[in-house]
């Protein structure tokens, strides 16, 4: 919803850019004044292949698609990201199976969001919806397949200070592709309640956010871990009808529940297959 604010009047890559500078200057500096050093040239090549996928697709791209959807429905397809790495994992690593329960949930994802989208879509519709929805959706993949690296990545970094370099390289490649959109704004002309909801992105989401994340994918159970999923689109759609006046029709709330409700059936047999093998492998190591 921070983010909608924001590109109500400004252009959403430099919303996200400016965001993404100023964090990634922080945590770069925090970590540099506490010893770390500067990466080194293999480092900065995988740091900037998370940067595009993390940052710039799953971030910047997403940020922009704000501008014609409500702030709910761009946290919704959000989160299908389960979903899709799911898919991505199958089609290319062969190591996940398509269960029943799996397939109902993939089924169920798509099917709430195609409620959803029906509804804003073809009733009362913003100009710009469908090219939204896909950039939200080119985001949501761009983000599940930079999870899909990161969870194979054996990098030695630390994970925050990754993270810090990620945000700066994202904002210089955002800065470059505002440049070539010819669609910036001076930065002595950006309103104040953009300023406000920038700096409330970087506190909240940026540093706090993201910091947590990266704690509960060190410290709990995949499937815990992904809770946010569940919980995120619910606040987005609650918080947009509340404070921005967003539309929350009965096919919206119909709609979120039956996406979640495959996300959950999803990650739910994910679960099990990760067992299974956790089992097999402790019975032939016995």
């Amino acid at each position: 919803m921070a983010s909608k604010i924001g590109v109500q009047k400004v252009p959403g890559l430099e919303i996200a850019s400016i965001r993404q500078f100023i964090a990634g200057i922080l945590l770069v500096s925090f970590f540099m004044l506490k010893g770390q050093k500067l990466p080194t040239k293999k480092e900065f090549l995988w740091l900037t292949m998370m940067a595009v996928f993390l940052f710039v697709s799953a971030n910047g791209i997403a940020t922009v698609a704000l501008k014609t959807i409500p702030s709910g429905m761009g946290a919704l397809i959000s989160a299908l990201y389960p979903l899709s790495v799911v898919i991505i994992e199958r089609l290319f690593f062969r190591n996940t199976r398509i269960t029943s329960i799996t397939f109902i949930g993939l089924l169920l994802g798509i099917g709430g969001i195609a409620v959803v989208f029906y509804d804003n879509a073809f009733h009362n519709r913003q100009q710009g919806y469908t090219w939204g929805v896909i950039l939200s959706l080119i985001a949501m993949l761009g983000w599940s397949i930079g999870t899909i690296i990161l969870s194979r990545s054996k990098s030695k970094m630390n994970a925050y200070y990754a993270t810090g370099w990620e945000m700066l390289i994202s904002s210089l490649i955002l800065m470059i592709m505002l440049f070539i959109s010819g669609d910036s704004m001076p930065v002595s002309q950006i309103p104040l309640q953009s300023w406000g909801a920038v700096a409330y992105l970087i506190i909240a989401s940026n540093l706090i956010t993201f910091a947590a994340f990266i704690y509960t994918m060190k410290h709990l159970e995949p499937a815990v871990a992904a809770l946010y999923a569940y919980i995120n689109p619910i606040v987005a759609i609650l918080a947009g009808s509340m404070i921005m006046d967003e539309k929350l029709t009965w096919k919206i709330i119909v709609g979120s529940v039956i996406t979640l409700i495959g996300v959950f059936l999803v990650n739910q047999s994910l679960k099990k297959q990760k067992e299974a093998v956790t089992v097999a492998s402790d019975a032939d190591a016995m």
